[in-house]
Protein backbone atom coordinates (compact mmCIF):
# COMPACT_ATOMS: atom_id res chain seq x y z
CA UNK A 1 0.00 0.00 0.00
CA UNK A 2 1.22 3.50 -0.83
CA UNK A 3 -0.13 7.03 -1.12
CA UNK A 4 -0.38 9.54 -3.94
CA UNK A 5 -0.99 13.27 -3.47
CA UNK A 6 -2.14 15.25 -6.48
CA UNK A 7 -1.86 19.03 -6.37
CA UNK A 8 -3.84 20.73 -9.14
CA UNK A 9 -3.16 24.45 -9.51
CA UNK A 10 -5.88 25.91 -11.68
CA UNK A 11 -6.37 29.49 -12.73
CA UNK A 12 -9.05 30.17 -10.12
CA UNK A 13 -8.47 27.61 -7.38
CA UNK A 14 -5.93 25.10 -6.14
CA UNK A 15 -7.01 21.60 -5.21
CA UNK A 16 -5.32 18.69 -3.50
CA UNK A 17 -6.30 15.07 -3.05
CA UNK A 18 -4.56 12.23 -1.26
CA UNK A 19 -5.32 8.75 -2.56
CA UNK A 20 -4.49 5.45 -0.89
CA UNK A 21 -3.32 3.10 -3.62
CA UNK A 22 -4.49 -0.39 -2.79
CA UNK A 23 -2.67 -3.58 -3.70
CA UNK A 24 -5.62 -4.78 -5.81
CA UNK A 25 -5.25 -1.86 -8.23
CA UNK A 26 -8.03 0.27 -6.73
CA UNK A 27 -7.62 3.57 -4.90
CA UNK A 28 -9.42 5.30 -2.04
CA UNK A 29 -9.63 9.04 -1.48
CA UNK A 30 -8.33 10.03 1.96
CA UNK A 31 -8.21 13.83 1.81
CA UNK A 32 -9.71 16.46 -0.50
CA UNK A 33 -8.88 20.15 -0.06
CA UNK A 34 -9.56 23.32 -2.04
CA UNK A 35 -8.26 26.88 -1.72
CA UNK A 36 -9.43 29.90 -3.75
CA UNK A 37 -6.03 31.11 -4.94
CA UNK A 38 -7.08 32.84 -8.19
CA UNK A 39 -3.57 32.86 -9.63
CA UNK A 40 -4.93 34.37 -12.89
CA UNK A 41 -6.18 37.52 -11.16
CA UNK A 42 -5.13 40.75 -12.88
CA UNK A 43 -2.78 39.05 -15.34
CA UNK A 44 -4.06 41.39 -18.04
CA UNK A 45 -3.05 41.32 -21.69
CA UNK A 46 0.61 41.33 -20.65
CA UNK A 47 0.02 37.83 -19.18
CA UNK A 48 2.10 38.34 -16.04
CA UNK A 49 1.35 36.58 -12.74
CA UNK A 50 1.10 39.21 -10.01
CA UNK A 51 2.62 39.22 -6.52
CA UNK A 52 -0.55 39.08 -4.42
CA UNK A 53 -2.00 35.99 -6.19
CA UNK A 54 1.45 34.37 -6.16
CA UNK A 55 1.81 34.84 -2.41
CA UNK A 56 -1.74 33.57 -1.87
CA UNK A 57 -0.97 30.50 -3.97
CA UNK A 58 2.26 29.67 -2.16
CA UNK A 59 0.46 29.92 1.20
CA UNK A 60 -2.17 27.45 -0.06
CA UNK A 61 0.51 25.04 -1.27
CA UNK A 62 2.19 25.12 2.13
CA UNK A 63 -1.17 24.37 3.74
CA UNK A 64 -1.65 21.40 1.41
CA UNK A 65 1.77 20.09 2.41
CA UNK A 66 0.81 20.25 6.08
CA UNK A 67 -2.19 18.06 5.29
CA UNK A 68 -0.48 15.35 3.25
CA UNK A 69 3.03 15.20 4.75
CA UNK A 70 2.21 12.53 7.37
CA UNK A 71 1.27 10.09 4.59
CA UNK A 72 4.69 10.48 2.94
CA UNK A 73 3.04 10.26 -0.47
CA UNK A 74 4.42 10.49 -3.96
CA UNK A 75 3.45 14.02 -5.03
CA UNK A 76 2.25 14.77 -8.55
CA UNK A 77 1.74 18.50 -9.12
CA UNK A 78 0.12 19.90 -12.25
CA UNK A 79 -0.88 23.38 -13.34
CA UNK A 80 -2.91 24.64 -16.27
CA UNK A 81 -3.94 27.70 -18.28
CA UNK A 82 -2.80 30.74 -16.28
CA UNK A 83 0.68 29.40 -15.62
CA UNK A 84 0.79 27.89 -19.10
CA UNK A 85 0.52 31.30 -20.78
CA UNK A 86 2.32 33.42 -18.16
CA UNK A 87 5.36 35.27 -19.39
CA UNK A 88 6.92 34.90 -15.94
CA UNK A 89 6.14 31.18 -15.78
CA UNK A 90 9.76 30.15 -15.18
CA UNK A 91 10.27 32.66 -12.37
CA UNK A 92 7.02 31.60 -10.72
CA UNK A 93 7.75 27.87 -10.88
CA UNK A 94 11.28 28.41 -9.59
CA UNK A 95 9.97 30.41 -6.66
CA UNK A 96 7.37 27.74 -5.86
CA UNK A 97 10.06 25.06 -6.01
CA UNK A 98 12.38 27.07 -3.73
CA UNK A 99 9.70 27.92 -1.15
CA UNK A 100 7.72 24.66 -1.08
CA UNK A 101 9.82 22.01 -2.79
CA UNK A 102 6.91 21.25 -5.12
CA UNK A 103 7.89 20.69 -8.75
CA UNK A 104 4.97 21.47 -11.07
CA UNK A 105 4.30 20.00 -14.49
CA UNK A 106 2.67 22.55 -16.81
CA UNK A 107 0.00 20.70 -18.77
CA UNK A 108 -0.55 21.59 -22.40
CA UNK A 109 -4.12 22.35 -23.41
CA UNK A 110 -4.29 19.02 -25.27
CA UNK A 111 -3.08 17.10 -22.22
CA UNK A 112 -5.56 18.86 -19.95
CA UNK A 113 -8.41 17.95 -22.32
CA UNK A 114 -7.20 14.34 -22.46
CA UNK A 115 -7.20 14.01 -18.67
CA UNK A 116 -10.68 15.57 -18.54
CA UNK A 117 -11.85 12.91 -20.99
CA UNK A 118 -10.31 10.07 -18.97
CA UNK A 119 -11.75 11.42 -15.73
CA UNK A 120 -15.26 11.51 -17.17
CA UNK A 121 -15.41 8.21 -19.05
CA UNK A 122 -13.92 6.20 -16.18
CA UNK A 123 -16.53 7.44 -13.69
CA UNK A 124 -19.69 8.13 -15.73
CA UNK A 125 -21.55 5.95 -18.24
CA UNK A 126 -21.19 8.40 -21.14
CA UNK A 127 -21.23 7.15 -24.73
CA UNK A 128 -21.90 10.38 -26.63
CA UNK A 129 -21.60 13.99 -25.57
CA UNK A 130 -19.51 17.14 -25.51
CA UNK A 131 -17.37 17.60 -22.41
CA UNK A 132 -16.96 21.23 -21.31
CA UNK A 133 -14.45 22.07 -18.60
CA UNK A 134 -14.75 25.76 -17.69
CA UNK A 135 -11.67 26.92 -15.82
CA UNK A 136 -10.47 30.31 -14.74
CA UNK A 137 -8.41 31.08 -17.85
CA UNK A 138 -9.33 28.38 -20.37
CA UNK A 139 -12.09 26.05 -21.46
CA UNK A 140 -11.57 22.54 -22.73
CA UNK A 141 -14.00 20.97 -25.22
CA UNK A 142 -13.96 17.26 -25.99
CA UNK A 143 -16.32 15.41 -28.33
CA UNK A 144 -17.04 11.87 -27.10
CA UNK A 145 -18.58 9.48 -29.64
CA UNK A 146 -19.16 5.82 -28.76
CA UNK A 147 -17.02 6.39 -25.68
CA UNK A 148 -14.04 7.56 -27.71
CA UNK A 149 -12.28 10.92 -27.75
CA UNK A 150 -13.08 12.18 -31.25
CA UNK A 151 -11.99 15.83 -31.11
CA UNK A 152 -10.58 18.09 -28.41
CA UNK A 153 -9.36 21.64 -27.97
CA UNK A 154 -8.37 24.11 -25.26
CA UNK A 155 -9.53 27.69 -25.82
CA UNK A 156 -7.89 30.72 -24.12
CA UNK A 157 -10.78 32.15 -22.12
CA UNK A 158 -12.35 31.25 -18.80
CA UNK A 159 -14.41 32.52 -15.89
CA UNK A 160 -11.75 34.85 -14.49
CA UNK A 161 -10.44 36.20 -17.78
CA UNK A 162 -13.92 36.77 -19.23
CA UNK A 163 -15.01 38.54 -16.05
CA UNK A 164 -12.03 40.89 -16.14
CA UNK A 165 -12.08 41.48 -19.91
CA UNK A 166 -15.81 42.24 -20.17
CA UNK A 167 -16.45 43.82 -16.74
CA UNK A 168 -18.77 41.06 -15.53
CA UNK A 169 -17.82 41.06 -11.85
CA UNK A 170 -19.98 43.68 -10.17
CA UNK A 171 -22.83 45.67 -11.72
CA UNK A 172 -23.20 43.85 -15.02
CA UNK A 173 -24.19 45.58 -18.23
CA UNK A 174 -26.26 43.48 -20.65
CA UNK A 175 -24.18 45.04 -23.42
CA UNK A 176 -21.03 43.58 -21.85
CA UNK A 177 -22.67 40.16 -21.63
CA UNK A 178 -23.52 40.40 -25.32
CA UNK A 179 -19.93 41.37 -26.16
CA UNK A 180 -18.58 38.39 -24.20
CA UNK A 181 -21.02 36.05 -25.96
CA UNK A 182 -19.94 37.38 -29.35
CA UNK A 183 -16.31 36.69 -28.48
CA UNK A 184 -17.04 33.17 -27.26
CA UNK A 185 -19.15 32.29 -30.28
CA UNK A 186 -16.46 33.57 -32.65
CA UNK A 187 -14.10 30.96 -31.20
CA UNK A 188 -16.69 28.18 -31.16
CA UNK A 189 -17.88 28.76 -34.72
CA UNK A 190 -14.48 27.97 -36.26
CA UNK A 191 -14.69 24.44 -34.86
CA UNK A 192 -16.58 22.47 -37.55
CA UNK A 193 -16.74 19.34 -35.40
CA UNK A 194 -19.02 21.09 -32.92
CA UNK A 195 -21.76 21.49 -35.55
CA UNK A 196 -21.21 17.87 -36.55
CA UNK A 197 -22.26 16.80 -33.05
CA UNK A 198 -25.50 18.71 -32.68
CA UNK A 199 -28.12 17.37 -30.30
CA UNK A 200 -25.65 15.83 -27.84
CA UNK A 201 -25.72 16.47 -24.09
CA UNK A 202 -23.01 18.59 -22.49
CA UNK A 203 -20.97 17.00 -19.69
CA UNK A 204 -19.83 19.71 -17.30
CA UNK A 205 -16.64 20.17 -15.29
CA UNK A 206 -15.22 23.19 -13.51
CA UNK A 207 -16.10 25.39 -10.55
CA UNK A 208 -18.72 27.58 -12.22
CA UNK A 209 -20.53 24.50 -13.49
CA UNK A 210 -20.41 22.87 -10.06
CA UNK A 211 -22.00 26.04 -8.67
CA UNK A 212 -24.71 25.75 -11.32
CA UNK A 213 -25.42 22.19 -10.21
CA UNK A 214 -25.70 23.21 -6.55
CA UNK A 215 -28.05 26.07 -7.42
CA UNK A 216 -30.17 23.69 -9.47
CA UNK A 217 -30.29 21.08 -6.72
CA UNK A 218 -31.29 23.79 -4.23
CA UNK A 219 -34.17 24.89 -6.48
CA UNK A 220 -35.29 21.24 -6.79
CA UNK A 221 -35.24 20.82 -3.01
CA UNK A 222 -32.57 18.12 -2.97
CA UNK A 223 -31.38 17.16 0.52
CA UNK A 224 -27.68 17.05 -0.43
CA UNK A 225 -26.81 19.89 -2.78
CA UNK A 226 -23.16 18.86 -3.16
CA UNK A 227 -24.01 15.42 -4.54
CA UNK A 228 -23.65 16.43 -8.18
CA UNK A 229 -21.77 13.58 -9.92
CA UNK A 230 -24.12 12.27 -12.60
CA UNK A 231 -26.78 14.87 -11.80
CA UNK A 232 -28.70 16.00 -14.90
CA UNK A 233 -30.36 19.32 -15.57
CA UNK A 234 -32.58 20.48 -18.41
CA UNK A 235 -31.42 23.24 -20.72
CA UNK A 236 -34.51 25.19 -19.66
CA UNK A 237 -33.41 25.15 -16.01
CA UNK A 238 -29.88 26.25 -16.94
CA UNK A 239 -31.31 29.19 -18.87
CA UNK A 240 -33.74 30.04 -16.04
CA UNK A 241 -30.94 30.20 -13.47
CA UNK A 242 -28.77 32.33 -15.75
CA UNK A 243 -31.60 34.74 -16.58
CA UNK A 244 -32.04 35.40 -12.88
CA UNK A 245 -28.33 35.88 -12.25
CA UNK A 246 -27.66 38.24 -15.14
CA UNK A 247 -29.86 41.01 -13.69
CA UNK A 248 -28.59 40.73 -10.10
CA UNK A 249 -25.99 42.89 -8.42
CA UNK A 250 -22.90 41.21 -7.05
CA UNK A 251 -24.27 41.60 -3.53
CA UNK A 252 -27.50 39.86 -4.56
CA UNK A 253 -25.54 37.05 -6.21
CA UNK A 254 -23.58 36.54 -2.97
CA UNK A 255 -26.82 35.48 -1.27
CA UNK A 256 -27.94 32.90 -3.82
CA UNK A 257 -28.35 29.50 -2.18
CA UNK A 258 -25.90 26.99 -3.60
CA UNK A 259 -23.47 29.62 -4.89
CA UNK A 260 -20.17 30.16 -3.09
CA UNK A 261 -19.70 33.81 -2.14
CA UNK A 262 -16.19 33.70 -3.61
CA UNK A 263 -17.69 32.94 -7.04
CA UNK A 264 -20.23 35.77 -7.10
CA UNK A 265 -17.93 37.89 -9.28
CA UNK A 266 -17.23 35.15 -11.83
CA UNK A 267 -20.45 33.14 -11.99
CA UNK A 268 -21.95 35.09 -14.91
CA UNK A 269 -18.74 34.89 -16.93
CA UNK A 270 -18.30 31.26 -15.84
CA UNK A 271 -21.67 30.21 -17.25
CA UNK A 272 -21.32 31.99 -20.61
CA UNK A 273 -19.19 29.25 -22.23
CA UNK A 274 -21.95 26.76 -21.42
CA UNK A 275 -24.86 28.99 -22.47
CA UNK A 276 -23.30 29.66 -25.87
CA UNK A 277 -22.31 26.02 -26.40
CA UNK A 278 -25.81 24.76 -25.57
CA UNK A 279 -27.36 27.11 -28.08
CA UNK A 280 -24.81 26.38 -30.78
CA UNK A 281 -25.20 22.59 -30.68
CA UNK A 282 -28.86 22.53 -29.56
CA UNK A 283 -28.00 20.45 -26.49
CA UNK A 284 -30.96 18.66 -24.89
CA UNK A 285 -29.55 18.56 -21.34
CA UNK A 286 -26.42 18.87 -19.23
CA UNK A 287 -24.77 16.22 -17.04
CA UNK A 288 -22.43 17.16 -14.20
CA UNK A 289 -19.18 15.38 -13.40
CA UNK A 290 -17.10 15.69 -10.25
CA UNK A 291 -14.30 13.82 -12.01
CA UNK A 292 -11.89 15.61 -14.30
CA UNK A 293 -8.17 16.21 -14.65
CA UNK A 294 -7.14 14.74 -11.28
CA UNK A 295 -9.20 11.58 -11.72
CA UNK A 296 -7.99 11.26 -15.31
CA UNK A 297 -4.41 11.49 -14.14
CA UNK A 298 -5.00 8.79 -11.52
CA UNK A 299 -6.74 6.58 -14.10
CA UNK A 300 -3.77 6.84 -16.45
CA UNK A 301 -1.26 6.08 -13.71
CA UNK A 302 -3.24 3.08 -12.47
CA UNK A 303 -3.78 1.77 -15.99
CA UNK A 304 -0.07 2.00 -16.73
CA UNK A 305 0.72 0.32 -13.40
CA UNK A 306 3.20 3.13 -12.76
CA UNK A 307 6.00 1.58 -10.68
CA UNK A 308 6.88 4.96 -9.25
CA UNK A 309 3.68 5.03 -7.20
CA UNK A 310 2.62 1.40 -6.73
Amino acid sequence: MSYLAIVDLGSNSARMVVERLNNDGTYTEIIREKEDTRIAQNMGPERVLKEVPIARTIAALKYFQSQYSDFEPTVRAITTAAVRVARNQTQFLTRVKNETGIDFEVLTGDKEAYYDYLGVITTLAIDNGIILDTGGASVELIAVIDGQNQSAISLPFGAVTLSETFNLANEVSQRDIAAACKDILSQYEVLPWLNAHRGLPVILLGGANRSLARMGRTILGKDIINQIHGFEMSVEMVEHIFQNLRYMSRQEREHIAGLEISRADIIISGLLPLLNLMQLIDAPRVIFSESGVREGLIAEMMKNNDKKIL
